[in-house]
């Protein structure tokens, strides 16, 4: 299938229904056809790996497109003028974090775009930096303890910010990298108990939600137990 053929797919398979339970979530893109994911990730097993398809359907400017340019993108056909560009026409929550979870943590450039877009004005930009740390504590099983024990700096720093969508990537974030092991636990409980005695609403907020976690009897039983 090519980029038309895949646009009028979605558009046969997307309702009104599901666009009305996108604004629910907070999902506002200019365009939408109103395709679930899982049938969005049925099409993308069939499409297979197809990066200039991605590209395509990217610039194409609708929604579920983005999507599914994540899902059948190729991290290491992926450059960093790519990602800016992508980055830089983020609509909504959705298709930053579905970029960053399905893509971008695979690329070769993904901690470097972490921590340069943790700075940056644009909201969705500067979720997608928080976005990536959480995806790469969730899928990068070899990165050592150093490289996120760096991160947390720039998360303490981020959670001054009081938009929505970055407070709540930068307490994913936290969260993400608190639960990979004890060690990590540690430090990131030792911000989160910062954050939240600060005299900042936003501050607050993620660093309590994020100790109601860390330091719950479950998650550290589970890391307990992967450590043994």
């Amino acid at each position: 299938m090519d980029k038309d053929e895949v646009l009028k797919w979605l558009e046969r398979k997307g309702t009104r229904r599901t666009v009305g339970e996108m604004a629910r979530y907070g999902i506002e893109a200019e365009r939408a056809f109103g395709v679930p994911m899982g049938t969005l990730l049925s099409l993308s097993k069939r499409l297979g790996t197809d990066h200039a398809l991605a590209t395509a359907l990217w610039e194409s400017g609708w929604y579920e497109a983005r999507l599914l340019a994540a899902l059948v993108g190729d991290p290491q056909r992926v450059t960093r003028r790519q990602m800016n560009a992508w980055a830089a026409s983020f609509e909504n929550w959705a298709d930053c974090d579905t970029v960053c979870f399905k893509l971008w943590d695979r690329t070769p450039f993904a901690w470097e775009k972490a921590r340069q877009w943790s700075t940056s004005p644009p909201e969705f930009v500067k979720r997608a930096a928080f976005a990536l740390m959480a995806c790469l504590a969730l899928h990068d099983k070899t990165a050592p303890d150093k490289s996120f024990l760096a991160l947390l700096p720039l998360i303490e720093k981020g959670a001054h910010d009081e938009r929505n969508f970055v407070k709540k990537g930068v307490n994913w974030a936290l969260r993400a990298i608190g639960r990979r092991n004890l060690a990590l636990n540690s430090a990131a409980l030792t911000v989160a108990k910062r954050l939240a005695l600060s005299e900042e609403a936003a501050c607050r907020w993620v660093g309590k939600d994020a100790l109601r976690e860390l330091a719950s009897p479950k998650v550290r039983s589970q890391l307990a137990r992967r450590a043994r």
